[in-house]
């Protein structure tokens, strides 16, 4: 994908959708009543990032929501929390490039291989001084025809880029998502749960949901939606220890969206390593997170030429010679029972993927790695190797 240097200059409202407002309105198919009941936006002035141990302790949870529950929660009504304003720089090439900003994410994007060897960055700091050059980690969750990175800058003023060995169109994009102007976002006051299982919504890691529009107002990639088939696992191949999770978050929207052109973030759902679920690609505001009213799936960005009907999660960090922790993996596992059983899926089953849209096929497992579907070290090995422990801790309901 050729990738043109892009910048979020364009910036529009929008609505309060009806899922947030309501919270469980509308059963999906298979007859399971869906209860998100809305967010847990409340302490600090970077919602997600400031819940620290609460949010941690909520992701255990087990209750289920009930009706009145929702109800209660429909009731309790809005709330104003401010969150920074994206800020990125384009570029192109190796040519040194300086930013007005302090960076704290570079987003790097190339054609002609997926590889990433032989590719570099060094960071440059206010006074001048010059790091170690640093490789590229080649465990990126790469696209189909080129690869992709998302790499922590430290709030350096600039940088320097080598591109992977046989790349062409290396661009860049230097990030802030936490220094920039301060911006009001409408977030529900109650905490949002499917099904008792708590997640962030959109609005409260603070997606900045003007970006899916061109600056005519027309959508850059309007919700689609088919029959759900399969889960696909991946990494982010973003640093473990993460600090500021909803940060990274943001940075991956940024990416995914503007710099992508894919009109939204890539994954239906993320998960960091204090087990918080994140709500990824906008489907509306009918149905459960990743559903339209009718249960069907909305196509998001994660394994090229099969997102219809594949859902697609993520979990924050590098999966490649460790594990998820405790924490992530409690989630994850929670996740997907929640959605195998809203539609009828057996953990251990492989399947014969159609493609809705050009009817291409591959068989793959129920739930995935990236790496089942194409050439890609994602989810990790380490990740890939504890599948078959998720697809058995699903199936055993524990």
């Amino acid at each position: 994908m050729t990738v043109p240097p892009t910048s979020p200059a364009h910036r529009a409202k929008s609505p309060v959708t009806r899922r947030t407002l309501i919270g469980a309105a509308g059963a999906v198919a298979a007859g399971a009543v869906i209860t998100p009941a809305v967010m847990a936006g409340t302490t600090g002035s970077d919602t997600v990032d400031s819940v620290g141990s609460k949010g941690s302790a909520d992701t255990a949870e087990t209750v289920e929501t009930t009706g009145t529950e929702a109800a209660d929660a429909a009731q309790t009504g809005l709330t104003t929390e401010d969150f920074p304003t994206t800020r990125a720089e384009a570029a192109v090439g190796e040519t040194p490039v300086e930013a007005a900003f302090p960076i704290g994410f570079v987003g790097v994007r190339w054609e002609g291989t997926a590889e990433a060897a032989g590719g570099g960055i060094r960071l440059r700091e206010a006074d001048g001084t010059e790091g170690a050059w640093q490789a590229f980690p080649e465990s990126g969750c790469s696209p189909l025809n080129g690869g992709g990175l998302l790499l922590p800058a430290g709030q350096a003023a600039g940088y320097e880029l080598k591109a992977p060995d046989g790349a062409t169109g290396l661009r860049s994009l230097a990030l802030d998502t936490t220094n920039g102007p301060r911006r009001a976002v409408t977030v529900p006051s109650a905490r949002t749960r499917m099904r008792g299982l708590p997640y962030v919504s959109r609005a409260a890691w603070g997606a900045d949901e003007s970006l899916r529009f061109r600056p005519d107002g027309t959508e850059i990639t309007p919700a689609e939606y088919h029959g759900f088939q399969t889960i696909t696992v991946h990494h982010t191949a973003t640093p473990n220890g993460d600090p500021r999770p909803a940060a990274t978050v943001r940075g991956i929207y940024e990416l995914h969206t503007v710099t992508n052109e894919w009109g939204d973030i890539g994954y239906h759902f993320l998960i960091d390593e204090q087990g918080r679920i994140y709500e990824g690609r906008r489907s509306g505001g009918d149905g459960m997170p990743a559903h339209d009213a009718d249960g069907r799936l909305v196509t998001a960005f994660h394994v090229g030429g099969c997102n219809s009907g594949n859902l697609g999660i993520a979990l924050l960090g590098t999966l490649v010679e460790r594990g998820p922790t405790a924490a992530a993996q409690s989630s994850l596992t929670r996740l997907v029972r929640v959605l195998v059983r809203q539609h009828g899926v057996d953990p251990w089953a492989h399947v014969t993927y159609t493609n809705p849209v050009n009817g291409g096929q591959k068989e793959v497992p129920a739930i995935s790695g990236h790496q089942d579907w194409m050439k890609t070290k994602c989810p990790g090995g380490t990740m890939y190797r504890k599948l078959d422990r998720l697809r058995a801790a699903v199936a055993g309901g524990h």
